[in-house]
């Protein structure tokens, strides 16, 4: 048996104009609705992630707590699970699959919340990373129906820095000849572990490799680390998903659609849920400063830093157990008030 559900979203039409059809979102949930239906958290995926990276954030005891809430958590488009260039049949498969962007996800999740479950309040979303910019997005796009928010190490809209830090990682992956401009054979996989190693020098941060950290997580050596975390997780990944979902991220930004038509203070001011920002001090491409700006222009808004020095990496669930116990923390007194 499958470790997911899938929704069938049949025929979108997305932002960028395209028509995808027999769209499918994949999601797991964990905990019962209860019968007034308002014990929901909605708890989205993360870059190169799967639902199951999430599971660390819940458990007995935790704020995301199986046994009071009922959490969903949707897998991304370009994941490999919901709608993705690696298992979307021609003609919009591999090189061809349109941008999705947050606007379009969102709407699709909401399907997934309404349409699925009859769902008409969410008592909390909440997400690390592209989850965290997810979260922002709900808050935007449907603030009469999420109570709370609580975005960590991502932000409202990506910044310039973000976009260029992305664009070093794409030019090393699409640099392999073997990536045949997405209509590759066998993966590209000399492009996978350059974008990889691209990538080690953002996501944690100068503290973390100053002190070595690598060594207490069980590495022998910083080869070890950069082979084995960073190379080994971003072989096992289609490249051309890995590039779908950072066409996601690149356009990200709340007030790019419809509803604000790129007001972003706009955008911010209209979030009317209760939200705890947690951004890492540490963050180099999610860095406090954008944070500070976003909670200013929100009307019930806190910045709560995770003071940490593991980057962005902090925020991963389950991957520093201190910064995963503050931000448990956090949850439990948002979910509280």
């Amino acid at each position: 048996m499958s470790d997911y559900r899938i929704f069938e979203l049949g025929d979108v039409d997305l932002q960028c104009g395209l028509r995808l059809r027999g769209a499918r979102l994949a999601y797991q949930t964990y905990g019962e609705l209860n019968a007034q239906k308002d014990n929901v958290i909605v708890f989205p995926t993360f870059f190169s992630s799967r639902h199951e990276a999430n599971e660390p954030m819940i458990g007995p005891g935790m704020a995301l707590d199986p046994s009071r809430y009922f959490i969903i958590v949707p897998n991304l488009f370009g994941n490999g699970i919901s709608s993705s260039p690696s298992n979307t049949p021609e003609p919009y498969d591999r090189a061809r699959f349109p941008v999705v962007t947050y606007y379009d996800n969102i709407g699709f999740q909401r399907r997934l919340v309404t349409e699925g479950f009859g769902i008409e309040k969410i008592r909390l979303v909440c997400g690390f990373s592209m989850g965290a910019q997810q979260s922002f997005h709900w808050g935007a796009c449907y603030p009469d129906m999420v109570e709370r928010i609580a975005p960590w190490c991502g932000s409202a809209r990506t910044s310039g820095h973000n976009f260029v830090f992305l664009e070093g990682v794409k030019a090393a992956l699409r640099a392999d000849a073997a990536w045949n401009n997405g209509w590759y054979d066998s993966p590209p996989r000399t492009g996978l572990r350059a974008m990889a190693r691209v990538y080690a020098g953002w996501a944690p941060s100068q503290a973390f490799y100053r002190e070595k950290v690598y060594l207490d997580l069980g590495f022998s050596s910083l080869e070890d680390y950069l082979i084995t975390a960073w190379e080994g997780r971003y072989l096992q990944l289609d490249a051309n998903d890995i590039l779908a979902m950072v066409a996601t991220w690149q356009a990200g930004d709340i007030s790019d659609n419809p509803l604000y038509g790129g007001d972003f203070e706009k955008a911010l001011g209209s979030i009317k849920a209760r939200a705890f920002v947690m951004p890492s001090r540490t963050d180099q491409y999610f860095p406090p400063e954008d944070n500070e700006i976003e909670v200013s222009l929100m009307p019930n808004a806190e910045l709560r830093v995770i003071e940490t020095i593991w980057g962005h990496t902090g925020g991963g669930p389950g991957r520093n157990p201190a910064d995963t116990a503050f931000i448990d923390a956090q949850l439990k007194e948002l979910l509280g008030s």
